[in-house]
């Protein structure tokens, strides 16, 4: 499961120099990422950063509004960095929202992260928040029965529930948002500067 663990050995010469015994060097830290993971970035990034986050997470869309169009721009896009971001929703309406962004196509996927943050207020303040994500869904060209469809997926519940339980009893995480860099847990909103700090600090280690 956990990277943090691996090491890359030395060739045989350098072994045979050292008397047999192998110098061991550790690789900065990596997470394990399945197929159902939402990744932004170059595989080849040095640094990954897993964020956890709900839709219903004021702080979460502070991030996101705030602080993530730079990290996106000065990090990701320059290949330092890549996010893998998780759901871990706090409540029925922003597992709903996660579904829903989940039943886009791939490349919609983002994008919609995106429009929910931007639009947080509209949307959880109204009086039928699923009402409103179903309209988001609607312009991003989700049709009614497929949102039905996606909205009553037991499989798809299930796996982003299971986000929520791996972070809590992987990493402790307890509140959102919250960010796994280099193996270490770093609790709520990050500014651009200290993000910054430490990708810095996890491609050196």
């Amino acid at each position: 499961m956990d990277r943090r663990g691996v090491l890359l050995t030395t060739g045989a010469a350098a072994a045979a120099s050292l008397g047999g015994f192998r110098t061991a060097v550790a690789q900065p830290w990596q997470p394990d990422i399945s197929d159902f993971d939402k990744v932004l970035g170059e595989e080849s990034a040095p640094v990954s950063i897993v964020e956890y986050a709900s839709f219903t997470c004021g702080a979460c869309a502070t991030f996101h509004t705030q602080v993530f169009p730079e990290a996106k721009e000065k990090l990701i896009d320059t290949g330092k960095m890549r996010l893998v971001f998780r759901d871990f929703p706090w409540d029925g309406v922003a597992l709903r929202a996660g579904m829903l962004a989940r039943c886009l196509p791939e490349e919609a996927y983002f994008p919609f992260v995106s429009v929910l943050f931007r639009e947080f207020t509209t949307w959880t303040q109204a009086g039928d928040p699923v009402a409103e994500l179903r309209k988001y869904g609607r312009l991003s060209g989700l049709t009614d029965a497929a949102m039905d469809a996606c909205l009553e997926n037991e499989e798809l519940i299930d796996r982003i529930v299971g986000l929520r339980q791996y972070a809590e009893a992987t990493y402790n995480v307890t509140a959102t948002p919250s960010f796994i860099i280099g193996g270490t847990l770093r609790e709520g909103v990050l500014s651009y500067d200290a993000l910054a700090r430490f990708v810095e600090d996890a491609a050196a280690a």
